[in-house]
């Protein structure tokens, strides 16, 4: 396979240093989950001696809920975790989105796709495939055509069908992960040729974090477990962009009683952080299940002073 080089411009160089960043979606507060991924995130640049970056993943605006994200920047300031940057929105990056997806049009390498999910999964039930729960159905290659071609730019632009990625005979992709060890997915049979941009237009989590995370020169990527099944087909995407691939560490998930992930889609509740001894109380839960024992305990202790031990505790 060709490697293409990137066409973003300003790119920052993974040799100014460590880069880390939290990525939170503004569909709700902060949540006992979601405060566990920025606090890793925020200790592991802090440890390192890096840069922390805040970016608001608002590109499924049906899912945004207005003010979220002053929600959530409060939260963070409240428990002391500081960006060092001005906080970018996916929402305002759509050109970035749009210039990666056109060069991969031009490598041949996406076609339009009109199956609902329905479509997807009746196909897969006709041929004896069952979808286990909380996994993703596997494309089965329905719409792809046999000879795959570069489409008319603006049909890219206009068209009202999903563009998906084909994906080569062998996609198998490895990687190391800190904290979990080898890693390994063969995208053919466990996901399919992946949608880039959706029928209504909206880029996919899958290209924006990519590009993302390129185009800010991010070198760690520390994130909850869940997204870890994503971690094979970004790198594959980073592979064919000949874009560099961070290194990635996937934290413990928080569960609820009946062992689902926190989320707003169970109806997680918010952090209290309405005032300093809330916060850092809420903090000191997100440590615990990071596995950071003996941490200042003392009523009297500051919030700084408790996340300065956090960042020597933090491995």
């Amino acid at each position: 396979m060709i490697l293409a080089v990137s066409t973003l411009k300003n790119l920052s160089s993974p040799a100014d240093g460590y880069r880390g960043r939290f990525a939170p979606s503004p569909t709700g507060p902060l949540h006992a989950g979601s405060l566990l991924a920025a606090l890793g995130s925020w200790l592991d640049a802090r440890k390192n001696g890096g840069q922390w970056l805040l970016r608001i993943e608002d590109l499924d605006t049906p899912r945004c809920i207005p003010g979220a994200d002053q929600q959530i920047q409060a939260q963070l300031r409240a428990c002391g975790l500081a960006w060092d940057e001005e906080l970018t929105y996916q929402s305002e990056r759509q050109g970035l989105y749009q210039e990666a997806l056109e060069r991969l049009n031009e490598l041949k390498l996406l076609f339009p796709c009109t199956c609902s999910r329905q479509t997807i999964a009746s196909t897969l039930a006709n041929l004896g495939i069952e979808t286990p729960r909380h996994q993703e159905m596997v494309y089965p290659g329905t719409c792809r055509p046999d000879q795959l071609q570069t489409n008319s730019p603006e049909l890219l632009k206009t068209s009202k069908v999903a563009w998906r990625l084909a994906l080569p005979e062998k996609c198998h992709i490895e990687f190391e992960d800190v904290a979990l060890g080898h890693q390994s997915q063969d995208l053919n049979t466990e996901v399919g040729d992946f949608v880039l941009r959706r029928s209504d237009g909206l880029f996919t989590y899958q290209l924006a974090v990519v590009v993302d995370d390129t185009q800010q020169g991010i070198t760690h990527i520390v994130r909850g477990e869940d997204l870890l099944s994503n971690t094979a087909r970004q790198i594959h995407l980073q592979k064919i962009l000949g874009y560099e691939t961070p290194q990635y560490l996937h934290l413990p998930l928080v569960l609820d009683e009946h062992g689902e992930k926190l989320s707003k889609q169970t109806l997680a509740t918010q952090i209290n952080t309405e005032d300093a001894k809330s916060a850092l109380a809420e903090l000191r839960k997100a440590a615990h299940h990071l596995g950071l024992r003996n941490l200042p305990d003392g009523e009297s202790i500051t919030i700084a002073e408790w996340l300065l031990a956090a960042t020597h505790a933090w491995r």
